[in-house]
C-alpha cells in the first residue's frame, strides 16, 4: 500500500508525455500514470492525439514547440528488422537505430531544454540486448546500444534523469498476431527460461517505470524487467 501511494504521490500534477503510447507497454503506461493523477499526453507516428515519429526530427521539434515543458519524457519506439546477416536491409537496419538510438537522442535535443531539474526521461530497451540469439543481431545491437546511450545521456543531461527499463519477453499484446499455439509455445518456452518461471506482465513493466519515473536518486540505468532470464 505504501508503494503504492508514494507512487501516486511522485506523479500526481505531473506532465507526461509517452511516444509510443498508443498501444501495448506505452498504452497501458499511459493509463497506469493517468491513474496516478498525472497529466498524460500520448504519441505517436500516426496518433488522434500528438503526432511524433522518432525517425522524422521535424515531427518532434515541432511538438515540443507546440506542447510546451514536460516533467517526464518516455518513449517505447521501436522498429524490429529480425532477420539472418544475408537478409539485413540497410534501410531497416538504420529505421531500427533511428527508433532504439537516435530518435532518444533528438527527443533530448528538443525536450530536455523545456524540462525542470527534476525531470526524467524513461526509455525501453530489451532483453536480447544481453542475450543473443540467431535472427536478432539487429534488435540486440540497438538495445544494447540504448543502453549505453542512457548513461551518457544521464551525465549529459544531470540533474535531469535518465533511465531505461529491459523487459524480457512479456504478455503486451505485441505477440497476438501468431497464431494461438505458437504464441502459447512462446510463453511456455519464456516462463521455462525465466528464473521466475513465468512470462512477464503488463503491471510488471508499468510498475518499474512508475518508480522510475518518481525515483529521484535513480539515473544513467538500465533496470531489467525480464524474471530473471537473462541469467540463464
Amino acid at each position: 500500500m505504501y508503494t503504492v501511494l508514494a507512487m501516486n504521490e511522485n506523479l500526481a500534477g505531473k506532465r507526461i508525455l509517452i511516444v509510443g503510447g498508443a498501444r501495448g507497454i506505452g498504452a497501458d503506461l499511459a493509463r497506469r500514470t493517468g491513474q496516478s493523477g498525472a497529466d498524460v499526453v500520448v504519441a505517436a507516428r500516426s496518433g488522434p492525439e500528438v503526432r511524433i515519429d522518432v525517425t522524422d526530427e521535424t515531427t518532434i521539434a515541432r511538438a515540443a514547440a507546440s506542447l510546451g515543458g514536460f516533467d517526464h519524457v518516455v518513449s517505447t519506439a521501436s522498429a524490429h528488422h529480425d532477420v539472418p546477416v544475408p537478409d539485413l536491409e540497410h534501410d531497416k537496419i538504420q529505421a531500427a537505430f533511428a527508433a532504439k538510438v537516435v530518435g532518444p537522442l533528438l527527443l533530448a535535443k528538443h525536450f530536455a531544454p523545456r524540462m525542470p531539474a527534476g525531470g526524467s526521461f524513461l526509455f525501453f530497451s530489451g532483453i536480447v540486448g544481453w542475450k543473443p540469439k540467431p535472427g536478432t543481431v539487429v534488435k540486440g545491437t540497438a538495445n544494447a546500444a540504448l543502453a549505453a546511450l542512457v548513461t551518457h545521456l544521464a551525465v549529459e543531461l544531470a540533474p535531469l534523469r535518465v533511465n531505461a527499463i529491459a523487459p524480457g519477453i512479456t504478455d503486451s499484446g505485441a505477440w497476438d498476431r501468431l497464431p494461438d499455439d505458437r504464441r502459447r509455445a512462446l510463453y511456455d518456452g519464456a516462463a521455462a527460461a525465466s528464473l521466475a518461471g513465468r512470462v512477464g506482465a503488463l503491471e510488471d513493466v508499468a510498475d518499474t517505470a512508475l518508480w522510475l519515473l518518481g525515483a529521484g536518486g535513480v539515473t544513467g540505468e538500465t533496470v531489467h524487467v525480464d524474471g530473471g532470464a537473462r541469467h540463464r
